[in-house]
């Protein structure tokens, strides 16, 4: 007999190799109806799989949120067998679950497209509805091998090759379609349901590499229910509306081109977003006590080896050297930094250092460059060149819990003022290859776990607080900041990392209150993180309607008749004076183009002038997204318009 432990705490006896699915039976009918799998000793398993020693077991049904993982990657072998039902010849390869869905990979001659979608959703429908249950098997590698090379699938053989000698060979079979698998899946295709859409087709190399056949890969979408798949879709909509290529397009704000590989040219618009950016930031570091510094843009390696960043991210730096091939260092090899920080501990050994100095912040919004693949590139999101509003801190072990906390501050706040209300702080701790000791990452980690408590406790539990084991830096441990946007969404911006390293691998040091040399402690922090993807994020969150302070171009004056255009052009002036971001449009064309255009290109404020207005010294305001216009005196535009426009920080 075994003993099974339930989550309640509650154990029964069991015959050894009775499965999870019988056990869910003997519990209740209900239970063995709603059962699509088991927790087994904390890992996800088959219904089937037998207990052959005490367990600790949980029976998984549908609506768990454990099983959606299971829904996806049921409908991805659905989806692979509707494939070759109706498309004979069609070699399948590998089929995974992604975040929100699922993807299968397959190898015909001609391509799929979005119009085959209709006939293999049908298809896949209709498998579901037959109902057929997981059956798992094991092969022996070579009959595994001899099946798939049977059935002409040599993908598949090759895939067998690639599984690990001490593993079996899996495979899970539906109503007669078998496929290679690690598992687990729910008991049958029924269990799957009818919440699931084909999405789209992109083509993927066989294994990643360019010099395999180009398959096909089909991504699809699937959840526990119609309403969550309404929800996703609708979502997907609401984002493809707000994404920041579009809008930068429409806007006029920037544009990437193939000479130029993930880095952005910045059009006035744009680079006037980026530059308000800055200089918010800017005033928030100096009211607390930072120093603005620049570090070069190329450095020799040895820098980097000393740093560790040549051994531990190599692959995604660049490297440079002279271009004439008679310069007198031209073997030598400089690298153009993919961070601040290297530079920064340079400064701060720049002279000798006192304890009465620290902390020392250097901030730093510096320009960057790493090594992203083409197929990674997204936008401003994803790019390979990019500005980093970076800051380090210098301190000592005393100071650091506050200095955290001061980040901490400074980070929420800022999030605060553009419109981010929903963020969660995350402690990486410890990676599996990392520099250090573990007396030094054991001090770092204990003082960032009582800061997070900290954080926690003075946000009244408005702040959500969370551990990632092993996700820290090679360095040290870091908090990361994720705030969520308009549509739901999270983003990773904001970092604080912990850095007993560096400073001691360049002999950093200061002169403590004893008159000993020491360490100091090294704090790295970036607020937006790049200012470009900080960007995409607020076009995005926004979709284009900027709060006033951060519009690129904040107003238009437009005139309905040319007897207006003086006095539109004095309006313009007293509004530019005012430090406002204007334009003046006295093209003859109607009012309502006008306004239509502008609206387009998503101008906060309209206001409209004619010979009325001109008399009165008044105009009409028009808002972006609403069809009233509001007569004002221009004193109450100009004031209202002002104080609007002036930036949180400064209000």
């Amino acid at each position: 007999m075994i003993t099974v432990t339930f989550p309640d705490g509650a154990k029964r006896d069991f015959e050894a190799g009775t499965t999870a699915g019988q056990v869910a039976a003997g519990i209740s009918k209900s239970l063995e109806k709603k059962a699509v799998a088991a927790v087994i000793n904390g890992t996800l398993s088959d219904l089937s799989d037998p207990l052959t020693a005490d367990a600790a077991l949980e029976i998984v049904v549908r609506d768990d949120p454990r099983a959606l993982e299971l829904i996806r990657h049921d409908a991805a072998h659905v989806l692979a067998e509707a494939v070759q039902e109706l498309f004979p010849g069609t070699q399948v390869t590998i089929g995974p679950v992604i975040e929100n869905g699922f993807y299968y990979d397959f190898f015909r001659n001609e391509p799929f497209t979005p119009a085959d979608f209709p006939a293999i959703e049908k298809k896949m429908r209709e498998i579901i509805q037959r109902d057929k249950p997981f059956t798992k098997s094991t092969k022996s590698r070579e009959a595994a091998k001899d099946f798939f090379r049977a059935k002409g699938e040599m993908f598949k053989v090759e895939l067998v090759d690639a599984i690990p000698g001490n593993e079996d060979i899996k495979f899970y079979d539906q109503g007669g379609w078998t496929d290679l698998c690690r598992g687990p899946h729910m008991n049958s295709t029924g269990k799957i349901g009818s919440a699931f859409k084909l999405m789209k087709v992109a083509g993927a190399y066989w294994r990643g590499d360019s010099k395999n056949p180009m398959l096909t890969r089909i991504y699809g979408t699937a959840w526990h229910n119609e309403k969550d798949l309404a929800g996703y879709v609708t979502a997907l909509e609401e984002a493809e509306k707000r994404d920041h290529r579009k809008l930068g397009r429409e806007m006029d704000l920037f544009h990437f081109q193939e000479e130029g590989p993930g880095v952005v040219f910045w059009h006035p618009k744009g680079w006037s977003m980026f530059q308000q950016l800055i200089q918010y930031m800017r005033r928030r570091l100096n009211r607390l006590g930072y120093d603005e510094v620049n570090a070069p843009q190329l450095l020799d390696k040895s820098l980097w080896e000393t740093s560790g960043h040549w051994g531990w991210y190599k692959e995604a730096m660049f490297a440079a050297k002279p271009a004439g091939e008679e310069a007198e260092d031209n073997e030598r090899i400089y690298a153009i930094k993919p961070m601040n920080c290297p530079g920064h501990v340079q400064i701060f050994k720049h002279g000798l250092r006192s304890y009465r100095e620290l902390p020392m912040r250097l901030a730093e919004f510096g320009s960057v460059h790493r090594y992203e693949p083409s197929g990674a590139l997204h936008g401003l999101m994803r790019v390979r060149g990019f500005t980093q509003d970076d800051a380090h801190i210098f301190c000592t072990d005393e100071q650091m819990a506050n200095e955290c906390l001061m980040i901490n501050d400074l980070i929420l706040s800022t999030y605060r003022d553009f419109g981010f209300e929903q963020i969660v702080v995350k402690l990486s701790t410890r990676p599996e290859k990392r520099v250090g000791s573990d007396a030094a990452w054991d001090r770092a980690e204990a003082i960032m776990g009582k800061v997070l408590e900290q954080i926690a406790a003075q946000s009244g539990g408005k702040i959500k607080t969370s551990i990632n084991p092993g996700e820290g830096a090679f360095y040290g441990p870091k908090f990361e900041y994720v705030l969520r946007d308009a549509i739901g969404r999270d983003w990773q911006c904001g970092t604080t990392q912990v850095d007993f390293n560096l400073p001691e691998r360049f002999g950093a040091f200061y002169i403590g209150e004893d008159g000993n040399k020491h360490v100091p402690v090294m704090i790295h922090r970036a607020i937006c993180g790049s200012m470009e993807r900080f960007l995409g994020i607020l076009i995005e969150h926004f979709a284009g309607h900027f709060p006033l302070w951060l519009a690129p171009k904040q107003v238009v004056v437009c005139t309905i008749t040319s007897d207006a255009d003086a006095y539109a052009e004095e309006v313009g002036r007293q509004l530019r004076d005012a430090g406002l971001r204007v334009d003046v449009d006295l093209r003859n064309e109607k009012i309502n183009y006008k306004v239509r255009e502008h609206s387009v290109v998503k101008v906060p404020v309209i206001l409209v002038v004619g010979k009325r207005e001109m008399e009165e010294k008044a105009v009409n305001v028009r808002r972006l997204g609403s069809q009233e216009q509001k007569a004002m005196t221009l004193a109450e535009a100009l004031t209202s318009l002002t104080t609007e426009a002036t930036p949180p920080d400064l209000r």
